[in-house]
């Protein structure tokens, strides 16, 4: 799959970028972490795609990088993404949150994170059909998951 993995695969011009995805891309050791880093690679260099994160995602991803590296290497990335042009970090308002709980309930035997379901909920609304996440949950509802 990673040597195969081209920009074909990416339909469209604005992308969702999930915890996984960053996860992965920081964290050397992930076993997604070739594949996270070829992506952002093609991510990176194709500037016709925009890409979308929320601040619930950042969150998620500074405490899971804490614990998998150290807090000084996860406050350091973050400091990257926040110094960065791209993603466009959304920030959803208490709407977004209400209606997130819908999804909450909806997939409840699903176990889906209430972040994930804030992010569905973000996505509609933005127009984005593509998500670069390593979790499946995203095609529950009908998203595209990139890879």
């Amino acid at each position: 799959m990673i040597n195969t993995y081209t920009m074909t695969n990416i339909k469209d011009n604005k992308i969702f970028i999930d915890t996984g995805a960053y996860l992965a891309r920081f964290h050397k050791r992930d076993r997604m972490h070739e594949i996270s880093v070829k992506i952002w690679d093609i991510l990176k260099t194709n500037t016709s795609i925009i890409t979308y994160t929320t601040n619930h995602v950042i969150d998620e991803l500074a405490t899971l990088l804490a614990r998998r590296t150290s807090y000084d290497f996860s406050g350091t990335k973050l400091q990257e993404i926040y110094k960065s042009k791209y993603p466009i970090i959304f920030r959803p308002g208490k709407e977004d949150e209400k209606e997130s709980i819908k999804i909450f309930y909806k997939y409840s035997d699903q176990q889906i994170s209430f972040t994930d379901c804030l992010s569905f909920v973000v996505m509609k609304k933005l127009g984005i059909k593509q998500v670069f996440t390593f979790d499946k949950h995203f095609q529950y509802d009908g998203f595209a998951v990139i890879p």
